[in-house]
């Protein structure tokens, strides 16, 4: 009997030293095989360029295919569902949009929050702009002419709650002046609105509309970041005029729940490598976007206070997405 105890205690203290090397193990010997990252939006469409070039950058370091799959589709939670589903091993990760940071509110049966943050890969500029007939040359000028107009102003949008859509909720709630929401199906569905002034203002990536404000094709009025735009740096911030005024359309990274810490610290610390990278730090700052490379600690905190954001504009306005 106590030849056959000691046995026993023998094998649990392998197993329980299997258990505690687990870790770095897995950071070792990961990757072994391709990677695939998904992007829940239709190839070159917004970010899918930083998606892309990130990919291409592992595949280098890691000597590992890393592979972009578009899954695009109900505003991008096809795809985000697809990872909170897949195997929690670090072979299937998802780049997204701060459209997800919304979702979890308009699609709250999805698990969406079955997904790991791994690092916020960029931040990305948004501008305010109206068509050049708006008698507005600054946000306090546009308040008060939407306030002396009986029907107040309308304002094109990428679609009911995008990111651009809940902006202007935003700002007509903190305001408390009114604004008519006219949906479009995408960012150049909308720009061309305004360009053509079917509409009077509308909320898109700064990166977008740089050359169109310089061709006076459209008028700049502010930026929704709390970081002024290196493309319009003349630009002041929403946040001057309602402190605390944030709308960033950035990008970043995430695995299933249950990855383990140790793959998912390889990952943050090649992607921050990526980001600094000579070659490859030029294509991140395409448009207005900045490099960023938060830890999942840092990014963790911040898709929370997103997430809360976002929420309380949703439920103060009623807004639904159109999937």
């Amino acid at each position: 009997m106590m030849q056959k105890t000691r046995g026993l205690l023998r094998a649990a203290a392998g197993a329980l030293a299997i258990v505690l090397v687990h870790p770095a193990m897995a950071q070792q010997e990961y990757p072994a095989r391709s990677i695939r990252v998904i992007y829940p939006f239709a190839p070159g469409s917004g970010n899918d360029g930083i998606a892309r070039v990130l990919s291409q950058r592992l595949t280098v370091a890691w000597g590992q295919a890393v592979v972009v799959d578009n899954r695009a589709g109900a505003g991008g939670t096809i795809g985000a569902e697809m990872v909170a589903k897949s195997a929690a091993d670090g072979y299937t990760l998802l780049v997204s949009t701060a459209a997800l940071a919304v979702n979890v509110t308009l699609f709250p049966k999805l698990p969406l929050r079955d997904l790991a943050p791994i690092t916020q890969i960029t931040s990305g500029g948004i501008a305010i702009v109206v068509h050049p007939s708006v008698p507005a040359r600054n946000l306090k000028e546009l308040l008060a002419l939407a306030k002396a107009r009986k029907d107040g102003l309308n304002f094109g949008s990428n679609g009911p709650g995008t990111t651009s859509h809940l902006a202007g909720v935003w700002l007509q709630q903190l305001s408390g002046l009114k604004f008519t929401h006219i949906p479009y199906k995408g960012g150049s569905a909308a720009l061309t609105a305004v360009i053509g002034g079917e509409v009077e203002i509308a909320i898109q990536g700064s990166g977008s509309v740089q050359a169109l404000i310089a061709t006076n094709k459209l008028r700049g009025i502010a930026v929704t970041t709390l970081r002024k735009s290196r493309v319009l740096p003349d630009l002041p911030l929403v946040a001057s005029v309602f402190p605390g005024f944030d709308v960033d359309n950035w990008v970043a990274m995430w695995a299933p729940v249950g990855t383990p810490p140790a793959i998912i610290n390889k990952i943050h610390a090649e992607v921050v490598k990526s980001l600094q990278h000579a070659d490859a730090r030029p294509s991140f700052q395409v448009g207005d976007n900045q490099p960023v490379g938060s830890t999942p600690a840092e990014f963790a905190a911040h898709l929370s206070r997103e997430i809360d954001k976002y929420a309380k504009i949703i439920k103060a306005s009623g807004a639904k997405s159109d999937q």
